[in-house]
């Protein structure tokens, strides 16, 4: 285990092009994993107080933030795409009520429950308890259900799609967007893989984790803003071309 920071970042795509709009080096409110605390020079109301005392809040609150600031800097957007580390009915409900559809992967476990035909069930229980599409459908099973947080009700739909890593498996999506096909719901997460594929080129090609030595909260701050502008020149260049 080493101490350092996890890097939470918002970004955009249409598709084709995947943009890097927001980061945040996430720390953690605890004094003992902190490598070195916040100094007590830096202003609270300047823009590094502020990253600070973001850097220490829980990860799904972080979001909510990028997400606001983003929504607040006109970034053109329908659909927030995350997996499932993220999704849980208190999200649905607060980013759906900043004015954005949810599409998300679904975290198999018998915590999380859902409104399905009058009661509170996991997403496990929803699949055995309903028959299965055969053939080879691009999903399994479609439901529509709620997700219920201090008794608001939020319509979604789960989609039950076949691994295609673990044929005998299955992985649940949520959809806040009931106008769209089960097909669309689909094809539209698989646009989060753009993501993965900038983590990939940041970190193995434009060396985000190897460029800089410093433990300084700003200059890594820095450093990573540095590298996604160099990895949007380069989206940029691939669009054009």
């Amino acid at each position: 285990y080493m101490k350092g920071f996890r890097m939470l970042t918002l970004g955009w795509s249409d598709g084709n092009t995947f943009l890097p709009l927001s980061h945040c080096l996430l720390s953690s409110s605890s004094k003992q994993q902190q490598l070195q605390g916040a100094s007590e020079d830096v202003d609270p109301r300047s823009n590094g107080g502020k990253q600070r005392k973001l850097a220490q809040c829980k990860a799904p609150e972080v979001v909510l933030t990028l997400l606001q600031e983003a929504r607040e800097a006109g970034a053109p957007a329908q659909h927030v795409l995350f997996d499932s580390w993220f999704c849980s009915p208190a999200s649905l409900h607060q980013i759906h009520e900043l004015g954005y559809d949810v599409i998300a992967r679904v975290k198999k476990s018998e915590k999380m429950h859902f409104c399905f035909q009058g009661c509170m069930q996991d997403v496990m229980v929803i699949y055995r308890s309903q028959k299965k599409r055969r053939g080879r459908s691009a999903y399994l099973l479609s439901v529509e259900a709620e997700a219920v947080k201090d008794g608001k009700r939020l319509p979604v739909r789960l989609v039950y799609v076949r691994n295609k890593n673990k044929r005998s498996d299955y992985l649940v999506l949520v959809s806040t967007d009931l106008t769209l096909s089960e097909e669309e719901i689909i094809q539209t997460y698989g646009k989060r893989w753009n993501i993965e594929v900038f983590f990939k080129m940041c970190k193995s090609y434009l060396k985000l984790g190897k460029e800089t030595r410093s433990i300084s909260y700003d200059a890594l701050t820095a450093h990573t803003a540095i590298v996604f502008a160099r990895y949007m020149m380069l989206a940029l260049e691939q669009r054009r071309n």
